[in-house]
């Protein structure tokens, strides 16, 4: 008998990894083989899709990306150190429960004292945080970003949720996914995430993408970007990457800097253009000093 959370449930999304490609494309993610197959699989196989890489490379996008090929609504939890289940799962609406407490002293000279406290901690009073509202919406996409900001308290609840997909509110009894929320985790490898929560995941390392596929980004996400200013961005950006920098550019970056360009009317990257538009590719101090100073050879073919 098989009691994992996808039986009986058909699985979610395209036939084929090459029919997720595409429908990933339609929405400007341009998908690789690897990635297309790998994040394929995570929805055929029901396993969350454990995907670590430099920042900028594309992983909370795929994510976005996802939600919106399947048509499901985005919930995304923010780790940070710190953060615990109680910020992960629910709360209870306090302002409520005490208007609810004070009408019925109002209300009443006497009452059970069992019955109102039961009636604080009804549905109507329950906060769904993004764990707990994935598991009750149906489908939907579950972003759990940056993992490694969080400790090892939280993977261990982590993995409990992600293995049976319930959690048990105390007042209201288990609360399971009638089906499993897509589960996309995100690691910008700070620290190293233990082996039994990746266990539990399919593994996909993203990459910066080359020149070649850069420049098809800048195309897809920003129709109409000239030829030659797009391919003098996607290889300056590259140089970038290969920079002593404190924040190496990512892809987001790279499309913000070539909408600036197109809105300052640039037709082509020259050193005047860039060097009033860096802002928008490079976010410190230092790394726009030692890029000022060396935007010829930036800019070289």
């Amino acid at each position: 008998m098989n009691d994992s959370p996808s039986a009986g449930t058909p699985a979610p999304g395209p036939a084929s990894p090459e029919e997720l490609a595409a429908a990933l494309r339609s929405t400007g993610y341009l998908a690789d083989d690897g990635l297309a197959t790998a994040a394929y699989l995570a929805l055929r196989m029901r396993r969350p899709l454990f995907c670590e890489g430099e920042p900028g490379t594309g992983k909370t996008a795929l994510a976005q990306a996802l939600a919106q090929t399947l048509d499901a609504p985005l919930i995304r939890l923010q780790c940070h150190d710190g953060i615990d289940a109680g910020q992960a799962l629910y709360d209870w609406d306090f302002p409520r429960q005490l208007l609810h407490l004070r009408t019925l002293e109002a209300g009443q000279a006497e009452f059970d004292t069992d019955a109102v406290e039961s009636s604080l901690y009804a549905e109507r009073f329950l906060l769904d945080r993004p764990i707990l509202r994935a598991l009750r919406t149906s489908p939907s996409v579950l972003l759990i970003d940056e993992i490694d900001r969080a400790d090892d308290e939280f993977e261990a609840f982590l993995l409990e949720v992600l293995t049976e997909y319930a959690v048990t509110v105390p007042e209201l009894g288990e609360i399971r996914a009638a089906q499993p929320p897509v589960v996309v985790l995100t690691s910008n490898r700070t620290r190293e995430v233990h082996d039994a929560l990746k266990r539990r995941c399919l593994y996909l390392w993203l990459e910066h993408p080359s020149v070649e596929r850069e420049i098809e980004i800048l195309h897809s996400r920003l129709p109409g970007v000239p030829e030659r200013l797009a391919a003098e961005v996607a290889r300056a950006v590259q140089k970038l990457r290969h920079a002593d920098l404190i924040k190496p550019p990512g892809v987001a970056e790279t499309l913000d800097w070539a909408e600036a360009l197109q809105l300052v009317g640039a037709r082509h990257l020259d050193p005047e253009t860039a060097a009033r538009t860096l802002g928008a590719v490079l976010k410190y101090r230092e790394d726009a000093d030692r890029t000022y100073a060396q935007l010829d050879a930036l800019l070289a073919s």
